[in-house]
């Protein structure tokens, strides 16, 4: 009885001594991120969720993140939903596939109010962008990252320059705000993510979409296409798509792996406002090199474009959108 005593005390020291080291592995969190974009070809909103994904690994503070891009974890508008509920952590998010849940995030993809990379720089410490920002955490969420897209719109058929250009096409929309635009104008819209846009080019479903310049070269849009507006000076389309995590995430995360995030974050976002505007030019060359048509919208052709979009976009948020014209002066505003 008392050798039994003493095997039972050894082994209950044995595991006492055990106890620090798995405590230790088990405190290393497992976070997933999702993104819609192809992984591993190049596509910057890709490679800002693996360098976040990288440095918060590097840091040492029991955090590891593994990331999901194509859409292979949740669809694209999935994601909103899912990081608002804690189900998902991390996403490289268009935030107006949101706008459905706040109709605010509609901004955020208006023709014409940002029109070039360097005043997206300047929006992103102005009024309208704070404004934004708490509606997105009073959802539940988190900014890690700032990224403002450029744009453009392609035809299977002609180039679009000038409203009437447009009437008659079934046109794939990336959001309400264009949508009301391109309706406007005359176009039929369709309502699908980026990344079936290339099917339904080429099955006929949509004539033309419009899309963002990183987006149109990762999802090879140029085999689906004659003619492509490219954001030039003159950019009607922006779209911010932010890095974003759930509020729920972040809150259950310590101190230095909260610390972390943030800093993985910020190198991330100064990592991409380098890499935005090499994207418009990258997207330039690609489709030359495809024998797409490339043109951009001079002043004049632009100023018709606005002049559709006061009337139908910025109307219709106004007066749908409680503090829309708010928002919408808040980023006019900015100069």
């Amino acid at each position: 009885m008392k050798l039994m005593h003493m095997k039972l005390a050894t082994a209950l020291v044995g595991i006492a001594l055990a106890t620090p080291m798995s405590a230790s592995f088990a405190a290393d969190i497992q976070l997933k991120a999702s993104h819609q974009f192809p992984g591993g070809k190049g596509d910057p909103r890709d490679e800002m969720v693996q360098m976040i994904a990288k440095d918060v690994k590097a840091a040492n503070v029991g955090l590891n993140i593994q990331v999901y891009p194509g859409a292979s974890l949740f669809k694209p508008k999935e994601q909103w939903n899912a990081m608002v509920r804690g189900q998902l952590d991390i996403s490289s998010f268009p935030l107006d596939y949101a706008s459905g849940k706040v109709r605010a995030f509609g901004a955020t993809l208006m023709p014409g109010l940002v029109r070039n990379h360097e005043r997206a720089q300047r929006l992103n410490n102005s009024p309208f962008m704070k404004d934004i920002k708490a509606r997105i955490e009073k959802s539940g969420v988190l900014v890690l990252a700032d990224a403002w897209l450029a744009g453009a719109v392609a035809s299977k058929d002609k180039c679009i320059r000038k409203p009437d250009d447009i009437k008659g096409l079934k046109v794939r929309s990336a959001g309400p705000t264009f949508a009301a635009m391109w309706q406007a104008a005359g176009a039929s819209i369709v309502s699908i993510p980026s990344n079936e846009v290339y099917n339904a080019l080429q099955t006929g479903v949509a004539d033309a979409t419009d899309t963002s310049a990183g987006s149109f070269v990762s999802f090879r849009l140029y085999e689906q296409v004659k003619c492509i507006t490219a954001p030039g000076d003159n950019a009607l389309w922006f779209m911010y798509e932010p890095v974003l995590i759930s509020k729920k995430t972040f809150d259950r995360l310590n101190k230095a792996q909260q610390d972390a995030l943030v800093a993985a974050g910020k190198k991330a976002q100064a990592y991409f406002v380098k890499e935005s505007k090499g994207l418009d030019d990258r997207l330039v060359k690609t489709f030359k090199d495809h024998k797409v048509e490339v043109i951009t919208l001079t002043p004049e052709e632009y100023d018709a474009w606005i002049a559709v979009a006061k009337k139908s976009s910025y109307a219709g948020f106004a007066k749908e959108v409680p503090d829309g014209k708010k928002l919408i002066d808040e980023a006019l505003a900015v100069k």
